[in-house]
């Protein structure tokens, strides 16, 4: 945790590694989530477990089953408070999520689901950035105090924190100390000094990535595992059972 008066630096962590590093690196707590090529979802299991067991730092827990929005079935929603619980009871100090209705308002009754959950343990909750996406920020912040989440994530509905900058003070004050705002997206050393500056706000979240190579499929470079590109923000990929009877069908005629 930040000493009194420093600026409290929360760095997303993909692995037991990575929080590890993020320790050294000196974070004063973690957000532990996977796929980050997907703007982050829940990690496993063996992950949390993992990583609360190799680090000191504050840790809070990525909790969203799928990209591509924040409008969940009730399968999805199931797997959340599932997720929620599990984390919890292996020594996360809060939950991460955002769930929306398809209006984009914030979903009240599910977020005050998984608040119970954590506020049961005595944990945090954190609304995602899926609040940069709501149709009318101030309102939703008001919904998210009335429901006792512990803070926001936002970039001030911009693509970087920096160029939200002024949302977010906004955010802070009307907040007045009732919720916590914490700046996120694309965060550095190069421009970490003047956010700050900008919303006043005394703390930050940041990815820390670099890239590193793992060259144990050089075998066979052409090959790619994934589906293809990414889909589009606002989509996502489900099975879909006529496609598995058309392949049924045609390979009973084989």
């Amino acid at each position: 945790m930040a000493r009194m008066g420093q600026v409290l630096i929360e760095a997303v962590c993909c692995s037991a590694d990575d929080c590890v590093a993020a320790e050294a690196g000196g974070a004063d707590r973690v957000e532990l989530c996977a796929a980050m090529a997907l703007g982050g979802l829940t990690p496993s299991l063996g992950t949390v477990v993992e990583a609360r067991g190799r680090t000191r730092l504050a840790m809070v827990s990525m909790v969203r089953p799928r990209a591509g929005g924040f409008d969940y079935t009730a399968g999805e929603f199931a797997a959340m408070r599932r997720d929620a619980e599990l984390a919890v009871q292996e020594g996360v100090d809060g939950i991460v999520f955002g769930i929306l209705r398809p209006s984009g308002e914030v979903d009240l009754d599910r977020s005050a689901a998984l608040i119970d959950i954590a506020r049961a343990a005595g944990r945090e909750t954190v609304f995602h950035r899926a609040f940069d996406v709501v149709p009318e920020p101030f309102a939703a912040l008001e919904a998210l105090i009335a429901l006792g989440v512990t803070r926001v994530l936002t970039s001030g509905r911009q693509a970087t924190a920096l160029a939200g900058a002024p949302l977010i003070r906004e955010l802070a004050e009307r907040a007045a100390g009732r919720i916590q705002i914490l700046p996120g997206g694309g965060v550095r050393d190069t421009n970490v000094a003047e956010l700050l500056q900008a919303t006043g706000v005394q703390a930050v979240h940041l990815a820390p990535f670099a890239t590193r190579a793992d060259t144990s499929g050089q075998a066979n470079p052409t090959l790619g595992f994934g589906p293809g590109p990414i889909p589009a923000e606002g989509t996502f990929q489900v099975t879909d059972a006529a496609v598995l009877r058309r392949v049924r069908q045609a390979s009973n005629r084989a």
